[in-house]
């Protein structure tokens, strides 16, 4: 890289301005699984097009659009963040999908449910049983990639759980389970909002926390990648897919004739199919 290139400075969703490093656009594609002459040519030909000042989002984009033409499957893999976050903009896609990957976990799941607690009801996004403890999932979902959830977050969710909680506490069946209070965000927390939840002992999910278990961690153990991975669906079609429960590119080959009803020819269809199945393999 040129001494020029050396000096170029790219702006962060926050607004924070950084010095391009090409080994971490590298690295973040050797994460995707591309190979080292794909992720050798998708950096050489971003930092040759890379201006002064570019956000992350328009270099994101530019080695998303060169990665596609070298590798769909490798692509969609890179996408997987964006991928999460064009799941909205209602929240209630991102439930479900946090309901399938607990489930991949050994949990039963019920999404959007109606608890009583011990004053007063709740809506609950996700709750999640297994043989020793109960989960009280809250998902905060976010469109902006630079959203971060503070520290009145836990502390709101804390209250709420603690009144689920003393409800729980006082029913017979669930006498020998752990009770626990979760966060899952498609963001991240700020510092404030991590420490809060250690100390009252609520568990936090983000894009990148906790460091090895995160929701990134999770997708990756789990395949379950959301069908806005696919660059062969339009976000139309994904929207009435997701609206009707449909989640998961894993899903799609059991549900083919959903994809009939919508009018997508079969040639489409196909396609759709052999991008999804390339992706989870």
């Amino acid at each position: 890289m040129s001494q020029e290139k050396n000096r170029i400075t790219i702006t962060k969703h926050n607004g924070e301005r950084v010095i391009f490093d090409p080994g971490k656009l590298k690295k973040a594609l050797y994460r995707a699984g591309a190979d080292e002459n794909q992720a050798n040519t998708v950096t050489g030909e971003v930092t040759d097009m890379i201006t002064d000042g570019m956000s992350t989002k328009k270099i994101y984009q530019a080695a998303y659009r060169i990665l596609k033409k070298l590798s769909k499957r490798t692509a969609g893999r890179y996408k997987l963040k964006q991928a999460v976050q064009d799941m909205g903009p209602s929240g209630y896609p991102f439930e479900k999908f946090i309901g399938k990957l607990l489930e991949f976990h050994g949990y039963k799941t019920k999404v959007g449910e109606i608890v009583q607690g011990r004053c007063v009801t709740h809506e609950v996004d996700v709750i999640a049983r297994s043989s020793k403890e109960m989960i009280m999932v809250e998902c905060k979902f976010h469109r902006a990639a630079g959203f971060k959830s503070d520290v009145k977050v836990p502390l709101y969710i804390h209250s709420r759980f603690n009144d689920v909680k003393n409800a729980w506490e006082r029913k017979p069946g669930l006498a020998s389970l752990r009770f626990v209070g979760m966060i899952a965000t498609n963001t991240r927390f700020s510092q404030d909002a991590i420490d809060y939840a250690r100390c009252s002992g609520l568990r936090m999910l983000s894009w990148d926390y906790p460091e090895g278990d995160s929701l990134k961690d999770w997708i990756d153990q789990s395949g379950f990648h959301p069908i806005t991975s696919l660059s062969t669906l339009r976000k139309a079609d994904m929207q009435k897919l997701m609206e009707n429960g449909l989640i998961l590119c894993r899903e799609l080959a059991g549900n083919q004739n959903m994809l009939m009803e919508m009018g997508l020819r079969p040639q489409q269809i196909r396609r759709i199919l052999k991008e999804a199945e390339d992706l989870i393999r």
